[in-house]
C-alpha cells in the first residue's frame, strides 16, 4: 500500500503558476491601490507635456497590447494619444434665448473618447492601419490612450497569415467605420440573441432603436 501512495504521489501533476502577463493584468486592475498608481502619477506629469499624439517604443500595458494583437516586431507601431476630456466646447450663443435652448451644456458625443482618439489617430498616420487601443491613465483634463497601428505595406506583415488580412483593401480605414474592438463594443456588437434583435446590421437601421 505503500508503494501505490507513493506512486500516486509522484503522479500527482505540479501546480502551474500564473504567468507574468497575469500579474501585469491584476496590477492594472485597480491602478491606484497598487504600484501603478505612484508610477502613473510620474507619468502623467510627463505625458501632459508632450504632444496629444506621440509615437512610443514599447507598449505600458504588455498584456493588454498582446491581448490586442501587438508584436515587438517589425511593421508594428504604437502610438500614445490623449484627448480632452468633457462635452462638446461650443461658443456661447449671444442672441436672445433662454440657458435651455442655447445647445450648449450636457451636449456629449455618440461615440467615446476612445474611438475618438483612434480615428484622430488613423488621420495622423494615413500610411497605417488602426488595430486596437488600450487605456493608460487619465487626469482632471486629458484621458491617454495607445494605438497600435500596423504598417500594411511591410514584407514582414504580409508574410505573417496571423496579420496579413489587414493588407486587404477591405480593411481601410476600420476606426472610422467601428471595426476595431472599441468600435464593436460601442455599436452594440457584443450581445448576441435575445434583447439584441435591433443591434443589427447598424445602429442607425430599424429607426434607431438599437441602442
Amino acid at each position: 500500500m505503500a508503494t501505490q501512495n507513493n506512486n500516486n504521489e509522484e503522479k500527482a501533476p505540479a501546480p502551474r503558476g500564473k504567468s507574468m502577463y497575469s500579474y501585469i493584468a491584476d496590477a492594472w486592475k485597480s491602478p491606484s491601490q497598487t504600484y501603478i498608481g505612484d508610477l502613473n502619477k510620474q507619468r502623467r506629469i510627463i505625458w501632459r507635456r508632450e504632444e496629444n499624439f506621440c509615437r512610443i517604443e514599447k507598449p505600458t500595458r504588455l498584456d493588454r497590447a498582446r491581448a490586442l494583437g501587438y508584436k515587438a516586431k517589425q511593421g508594428y507601431v504604437l502610438v500614445r494619444g490623449r484627448v480632452k476630456k468633457g462635452s462638446f466646447g461650443k461658443r456661447q450663443i449671444k442672441s436672445g434665448r433662454r440657458a435651455k435652448r442655447k445647445g450648449i451644456l450636457k451636449m456629449t458625443g455618440g461615440k467615446n473618447f476612445q474611438r475618438v482618439i483612434e480615428e484622430r489617430t488613423q488621420a495622423r498616420y494615413p500610411n497605417l492601419e488602426v488595430l486596437n487601443s488600450y487605456w493608460v491613465g487619465e487626469n482632471g483634463q486629458y484621458i491617454w490612450y495607445e494605438v497600435i497601428l500596423v504598417d500594411w505595406s511591410h514584407p514582414v506583415i504580409q508574410a505573417d497569415p496571423k496579420i496579413n488580412w489587414i493588407c486587404y483593401s477591405k480593411h481601410k480605414g476600420r476606426p472610422y467605420r467601428g471595426l476595431t474592438s472599441a468600435g464593436v463594443r460601442g455599436r452594440g456588437l457584443r450581445n448576441k440573441g435575445k434583447g439584441a434583435e435591433k443591434v443589427r446590421p447598424s445602429i442607425k437601421a430599424k429607426g434607431r432603436r438599437g441602442k
